[in-house]
């Protein structure tokens, strides 16, 4: 129960501070709007994951048919909004999330991500574990291009695992700083944009489709 509100606090401190770090964004286009900012966040909060699940929460990779097939489907099992799905179903959020260049079909059988029953015809969620540290970006640029966006991200961890305090940590879990867990996400990315040279950063390839935003590339 515990260790269940402790992840409650770190969601809701994430949460809260959304819309605060856009203060320390820099944005390399005057034109880009605070509504398209809202948008790209959203986007990458769908498709950035858990590095205990995932292994990495967003791995790199120079075609979308390239990525973790694992990292693939938790990121459209996280998106999907019913507990009792078709392989129809779980196919088309695929494609809404990667887009119609998305090759890639779930394997009709019982996989990591999905319990398969044969007998119905469906497919289930699969159970997700997670620890007591959070993985985190900020978005710390954004260039518009003819068809999309180019991103940098900063990553990093909340480690909340004391129950005490929060550790900042870069993804090798390296100890950067400690904050108390009353602490607001704006004074944590602060501490993070202080020592950005201790972080990883990733450039993330955006595309507009239709009215949705695709990933094409995580360097």
């Amino acid at each position: 129960m515990k260790k269940l509100l402790i992840i409650i606090i770190a969601l809701a401190i994430v949460f809260i501070g959304m819309v605060a770090y856009t203060n320390t964004l820099t944005v390399k286009n005057d034109n880009i709007t605070i509504d398209e900012i809202n948008k790209i966040q959203e986007y990458i909060n769908k498709i950035y994951m858990w590095k205990e699940v995932t292994k990495e929460a967003l791995p790199k990779f120079d075609n979308i048919n390239n990525a973790s097939e694992l990292w693939i489907w938790e990121v459209v099992k996280k998106d999907l909004e019913e507990y009792e799905l078709t392989y129809e179903q779980i196919n088309a959020k695929a494609k809404e999330l990667f887009g119609e260049n998305f090759q890639k079909e779930l394997k009709q059988e019982e996989t990591e991500s999905f319990i398969y029953d044969e007998s119905k015809n469906k497919y289930y969620p699969s159970e997700v574990n997670l620890d007591n540290k959070e993985d985190i970006f900020i978005l710390n640029n954004i260039t518009r291009t003819e068809n999309g966006y180019i991103l940098e991200i900063i990553e990093y961890i909340e480690d909340y695992s004391s129950g005490t305090n929060i550790t900042i940590t870069n993804l090798e879990e390296e100890p950067i700083a400690e904050v108390g867990l009353e602490e607001n996400e704006t004074k944590i990315q602060e501490i993070v944009k202080q020592n950005i040279d201790k972080f990883s950063k990733k450039t993330i390839y955006i595309k507009k489709e239709n009215e949705n935003l695709i990933v094409e590339k995580v360097e």
